[in-house]
């Protein structure tokens, strides 16, 4: 299972360092609106997919709430199929599908997980609901 704090599923972008800190502040600056990840991800861990609706908790490095997210948008999709504007949204500043898979693959394979053009990814659709310059420290993880 993913980590909580409080209600919340903890959303750990990336992986810890360089990587996390720069989506975390994508995230927050609301240029990363979307993230996609493996659906065998989610069986490895027990767990069902995001719904639209669900806020999640975005952490850091040391699972600190750094802001809360609220999911838009759920999809899976072959890794081939991913769209174009889906793709754009994740904000990473790729300028091309063919330069989004490439990356993401490299990624994937990399953590020993590698992803071929018929791997089911989730499309996660995002909006941030609170956070920013020094995370959100406490009070209503709802808000």
């Amino acid at each position: 299972m993913w980590p909580r704090i409080g209600d919340l599923r903890a959303l750990d972008l990336g992986t810890p360092g360089e990587l996390r800190a720069t989506l975390n502040t994508l995230v927050l600056a609301g240029v990363k609106t979307a993230t996609a990840g493996r659906l065998a991800e989610y069986a490895d861990e027990g767990e069902e997919l995001e719904h639209v609706g669900e806020r999640l908790a975005l952490v850091d490095d040391n699972d600190m709430l750094v802001g809360v997210v609220e999911i838009t948008g759920v999809e899976v999709v072959r890794f081939a199929d991913v769209p174009w504007d889906f793709a754009r949204a994740e904000g990473e500043g790729d300028r091309s599908i063919e330069e989004w898979r490439a990356g993401h693959a490299t990624y994937w394979a990399r953590l020993g997980t590698p992803v071929d053009d018929d791997t089911p990814i989730v499309c996660l659709r995002l909006r941030l609901v609170s956070g920013g310059k020094g995370g959100v420290a406490s009070g209503d993880l709802s808000t």
